[in-house]
């Protein structure tokens, strides 16, 4: 009895925290599209500059960031797979089946692709289990 509650304990931390997760990942994402404007912006007023002094519009250096970009179509159509595959199913359960669990580096991969499926509208997540929208 003792055991059952802890592991609900455990499971409703587990689900805060993902929940939790999932609110600052958003932010960062809406910091990153902040800062993607602002960097235009920067540009634009550079391009100015550069026409206005007669210039020739080369490259010059910029304050511009660049984010790297992932593949991201096969992290998260093999998501969705195994989502669709195992109907509403727990963040551990497509781990393991997509044999990952335990490394750490992919399991972040897998988090983020998750989240950026939701943010997408083509999963849903209810109770801890993810589901095709």
């Amino acid at each position: 009895m003792v055991e059952e509650s802890f592991a609900s304990f455990i499971q409703r931390e587990r689900d805060r925290l993902y929940g939790q997760r999932e609110v600052v990942y958003n932010q960062q994402q809406e910091l990153k599209r902040e800062l993607i404007k602002i960097d235009r912006e920067l540009a634009a007023i550079a391009a100015y500059e550069r026409t206005k002094s007669g210039e020739l519009a080369m490259e010059h250096e910029t304050h511009q960031i660049r984010y790297p970009q992932a593949r991201k179509g096969s992290r998260r159509e093999e998501l969705l797979r195994v989502i669709r595959e195992g109907g509403r199913i727990r963040r551990r359960d497509i781990l393991e089946r997509m044999e990952l669990k335990g490394d750490k580096t992919a399991e972040m991969s897998v988090s983020n692709a998750l989240s950026a499926l939701i943010k997408a509208q083509r999963i849903r997540r209810d109770n801890g289990r993810y589901y095709i929208a």
